[in-house]
């Protein structure tokens, strides 16, 4: 997956930070903080317009990173795609933990296999409330990535419509 190099984000760069999902990079401004002046990217979530600033100097250990390649994207995709997945049958709580540290790498290949195992789970029964939000969580996190890292035709595949709730209208 994308690695932060030195200089790599500028003003206008799309950028993933973990939990969050993409984000573009609005200002790198200096600032000074407790007598040190540092090098900070302000960035603005497309999803919630939340404004975050990120340390230059510590992007790398936040996860901070450009959006997916377009063969990292049809990577996702297939990971989305895959239906004959063995699904752990642990307690909700304890699927809930996993899942929830999946998310926290920021991997977008974790963030895929959290939603599709939760997309297969709510297929054989009712999801917890927390589920139901990971759920979305997840699904929110990659479709903004996605969107941008892949044409629009590959996210027309059925499959990857349904795990998306672009259902079909019925006449």
């Amino acid at each position: 997956m994308g690695e932060v190099k030195d200089d790599v984000f500028k003003v206008g760069d799309n950028a993933v930070y973990p939990g969050h999902g993409v984000g573009e990079v609005v200002a790198v401004e200096q600032k000074e903080m407790m007598g040190c002046t540092q090098v900070f990217y302000s960035i603005k979530i497309l999803e919630t317009g939340m404004k975050i600033m990120v340390p230059k100097a510590n992007a790398k250990n936040v996860g901070l990173r450009p959006i997916i390649s377009k063969d990292e994207a049809s990577k996702v995709l297939g990971i989305l795609q895959e239906t004959d997945v063995k699904i752990d049958n642990q307690t909700w709580n304890r699927r809930y933990r996993e899942y929830m540290e999946k998310i926290k790498t920021g991997s977008v290949y974790e963030i895929a296999e959290v939603l599709r195992d939760l997309f297969l789970l709510k297929v054989d029964k009712e999801l917890s409330f927390g589920e139901r939000k990971m759920l979305d969580t997840a699904r929110t996190l990659l479709i903004t990535e996605l969107s941008l890292a892949t044409t629009k035709k590959e996210l027309e595949t059925e499959e990857v419509k349904a795990i998306f709730g672009v259902e079909k209208k019925e006449a």
